[in-house]
C-alpha cells in the first residue's frame, strides 16, 4: 500500500532512448528514472507516464506520476534525483499529488510540437530535432490541410498501429502552422492522441503540401479511416511533447 502520490514534470531528449517505457537490453527513460530514485531507497519505483513516447520522440514537458512510500521532503527528492539521472533527462518540477492521481487516465489534453527544416540540405545542428524535407512546401496548401483535422472526428485513419484504444474518437482542439526562414514548426493540441497519431497528420500535411496528395483526400481518409488515404508517419525525431494538461 502506497502513502504518497508524486507528480513530476520532466524534460528529455530522445535521441538516446528507446522510448519512454522500460525494455529489455534497451535503455529507456523509464529505466534512467528508476535507477536514479533507487539511491532514496526505492529500487523498484512505480512510474507511469502520461503517454509512451517513441524512440527519438523529445519532451519539454511530460508528466510521470510516481507512487511511494518514500519521506523525504518534496525539495530532497527533486534534487537527489535529478542528481543521478543522465544529462539527457531533467525533472523540472515535482509536486505533492492526490494518492489516486494517475498520469495517463486524467489527463485531459496534450500539446505536441513537431519541427521540420525545408531546404535543400540537411541542417547539421537541428538534425537530431527536427525532420528534413527537401521538396519545397507550399506554405498555404500546408495551412489548408489543417482545416479537416480540426474538431472531434474518429482519428483512425491516422492510427499506425491498433486499434489501441476503446475508442478513436478525439478532438483537435488546434492545428497551427508557423514559418521562420526554412523552419517550420507545427503545434497539435487535442484531448487525447492515438499511437503515432501526431505523426501521422503532420506526414498527411506535408504530402498536402508537397502536391503529392489531393487536399479533398484528407477529408476522405478521417471520413473512411482508411489508413492508406492518409500520409506517411513522419520521423520520431521531429517530435516534441511540449504540455499534458490537468483538471485545475
Amino acid at each position: 500500500m502506497y502513502t504518497r502520490a508524486i507528480k513530476f514534470t520532466i524534460q528529455y531528449d530522445g535521441t538516446d532512448f528507446a522510448g519512454w517505457q522500460c525494455q529489455e537490453g534497451h535503455r529507456t527513460v523509464q529505466q534512467v528514472m528508476r535507477e536514479a530514485i533507487a539511491h532514496l531507497g526505492d529500487p523498484r519505483a512505480t512510474l507511469l507516464a502520461s503517454g509512451r513516447t517513441d524512440a527519438g520522440v523529445h519532451a519539454l514537458g511530460q508528466v510521470v506520476g510516481y507512487r511511494c512510500n518514500l519521506s523525504h521532503e518534496l525539495d530532497t527528492i527533486h534534487k537527489a534525483v535529478n542528481y543521478y539521472l543522465p544529462p539527457d533527462v531533467r525533472i523540472l518540477k515535482t509536486e505533492e499529488a492526490p494518492l489516486e492521481f494517475r498520469a495517463t487516465s486524467d489527463a485531459i489534453g496534450k500539446l505536441y510540437r513537431y519541427v521540420i527544416h525545408n531546404a535543400s540540405y540537411m541542417d547539421v545542428i537541428g538534425r537530431r530535432y527536427s525532420a528534413w524535407v527537401k521538396d519545397k512546401l507550399d506554405h498555404e496548401l500546408l495551412r489548408e490541410a489543417t482545416l479537416p483535422i480540426l474538431g472531434t472526428h474518429d482519428f483512425a485513419c491516422f492510427e499506425s498501429e491498433g486499434p489501441n484504444r476503446a475508442s478513436s474518437v478525439r478532438t483537435m482542439k488546434r492545428l497551427e502552422v508557423f514559418h521562420e526562414g526554412p523552419w517550420i514548426k507545427i503545434e497539435l493540441e487535442a484531448d487525447g492522441f492515438l499511437y503515432n497519431m501526431a505523426r501521422a497528420i503532420v506526414g498527411t500535411m506535408v504530402k498536402v503540401a508537397r502536391r503529392k496528395m489531393p487536399l479533398l483526400q484528407v477529408s476522405q481518409a478521417i471520413e473512411t479511416k482508411d489508413r492508406e488515404l492518409a500520409g506517411p508517419t513522419m520521423p520520431a525525431h521531429g517530435l516534441f511533447l511540449v504540455r499534458v494538461d490537468y483538471p485545475t
